[in-house]
């Protein structure tokens, strides 16, 4: 039965990470249907909703199979993904139903035995545990007949897919054709207008460099910085493990309960009171090594408990046997910085701007002579010959443009902007094939050709039954809540 998805994996790999969840690990036949109050729907499928409850439920079991991390279970994104996955489900249900597709007794026994949970279940004599089956299945939520309905309702939707995979796919003369075209190669000369060439010749007056600073204000703003005082304890290797985790304890402990100042840990534990100016959350003027360089102390440091109210930060191990505290004493938030500060830079930046305009104007008039005679060649670099698969250092629409010119107007020249630099003209003037061919680049490129055909042709499949089964979006889903399906 799956041998069409066996041999297309490649092509049905998107349609399978999107739609295959399995019943017994994930959420149950139960959650196939079920009514809830209104306000709870999300989507309708069939007049059948799929409420947030469902949604809740199954975010939290699809996090769990992927490590236990409740907290992702949280995020809207992951929510939102899951809600997908339940109302493709539900739509390729509604599919199975109305196209009366069955199971046998036989392919229902051979899936089951392919789930090394129930491989796990025989014993070596060859009989079944029934025991730690329905221990297993109630571990799952679910009883003999959801399981076994589920499984079979599983079984259907692969043969849907497999239906869905025989489809036709991309002709190999397509893909040949496809392949030929990223090989053919042209014989391309570049000439580059760039901004730099032109910065001797400009020379921005004192009102331009003033009108520039006034209406990008926000391109000379200084980041927020704090100046702290911190402590450090470290573990004398001299020491009793014991007696230094008692010191840690006190350290701990000392920091959080008296959190207007770090005199009462110091103190206590005979530590020197350290400052550091300049702390930005970037970790400006602070080297990696620094006690202050660990991120979890720099985030606490630009919290509200720390910069408003001026707290010490609990306590933060930064390396085995190494614990910070610190606390904010000045906070200066983020500023435009005077001109006469930035002066340069605003110079710098205007005349950068300023050599740029003088770099796309004078490449607009050569192009303009060029489109008149573009037989001449007259400074540009050396031909080289590019092709879609070996663009050199011709990207975007730099290669796009190069290779999109109709062979029958060579010699041709096209323009290319370089936002922040200048332009680039391009001459071409001719075209050939290689005479050897890679093979792997072409089976490659088949390959790439016919899952873009799978995905396609799967994406209609979806739309055809999506419309069929009425779906109907009821409520936007909305952020967890912390009691949300407990």
């Amino acid at each position: 039965m799956f041998d069409t998805i066996r041999k297309h994996q490649k092509l049905m790999q998107f349609a399978l990470m999107l739609v295959i969840v399995p019943s017994f690990a994930f959420f149950g036949i139960s959650s196939y249907s079920g009514f809830l109050d209104k306000e709870t729907d999300l989507v309708k499928v069939n007049g059948k909703p799929i409420t947030a409850q469902e949604v809740e439920i199954a975010a939290k079991r699809q996090a769990e199979r992927a490590g236990g991390n409740i907290q992702i279970a949280q995020s809207l994104q992951f929510r939102q993904a899951v809600l997908n996955e339940l109302l493709q489900q539900s739509i390729l249900g509604f599919a199975v139903t109305n196209l009366h597709l069955q199971v046998g007794k036989e392919a229902l026994i051979k899936s089951l035995q392919n789930i090394p949970q129930i491989r796990a279940l025989y014993k070596p004599d060859g009989s079944f545990d029934e025991v730690r089956f329905k221990q297993l299945l109630t571990s799952n939520g679910l009883n003999e007949e959801q399981f076994y309905a589920s499984q079979a309702f599983d079984l259907k939707i692969s043969q849907l897919l497999n239906s869905v995979a025989r489809t036709e796919l991309a002709s190999p003369k397509i893909s040949e054709i496809v392949s030929t075209l990223y090989e053919s190669e042209r014989q391309v000369q570049a000439l580059q207008f760039d901004a730099k060439d032109y910065l001797s010749k400009v020379n921005p007056s004192p009102e331009e460099l003033q009108a520039f600073y006034e209406s990008n204000s926000k391109l000379f703003v200084s980041p927020e910085f704090v100046d702290v005082e911190y402590i450090v304890l470290k573990a004398d290797p001299k020491e009793d493990s014991k007696v230094f985790s008692e010191k840690a304890d006190q350290f701990a402990n000392l920091t959080y309960d008296q959190s207007d100042s770090l005199k009462p840990a110091a103190d206590k534990l005979k530590l020197s009171i350290q400052t550091q100016k300049g702390l930005t959350r970037a970790g400006v003027n602070i080297a990696k090594d620094h006690p202050l360089a660990n991120p979890k102390v720099v985030q606490s440091l630009f919290g509200d408990e720390a910069v408003k109210n001026k707290r010490n930060i609990e306590a933060v191990q930064i390396t085995p046997g190494v614990f910070v505290s610190a606390r904010v004493v000045i906070f200066h938030p983020a500023q435009t910085l005077p001109f006469k500060d930035v002066a340069a830079e605003v110079k710098r930046q205007v005349s950068q701007r300023l050599a740029e305009k003088m770099a796309v104007a004078a490449a607009s008039d050569r192009y303009a002579v060029l489109q008149k005679d573009p037989k001449s060649a007259v400074g540009f670099a050396n031909p080289i010959w590019i092709s879609r698969n070996k663009p050199a250092n011709l990207v975007g629409s730099s290669l796009d443009d190069v290779m999109t010119i109709n062979p029958d107007k060579f010699p041709a020249v096209v323009s290319v902007p370089n936002p922040g630099i200048g332009t680039t003209l391009y001459r071409v003037d001719q075209v050939r094939q290689p005479v050897g061919v890679d093979a792997k680049v072409h089976m490659a490129q088949a390959a790439q050709i016919q899952a873009l055909s799978a995905q396609a042709e799967f994406a209609g499949f979806m739309s055809y039954w999506r419309d069929a089964a009425s779906v109907k979006i009821i409520n936007p889903l909305k952020p967890a809540t912390t009691t949300a399906g407990s």
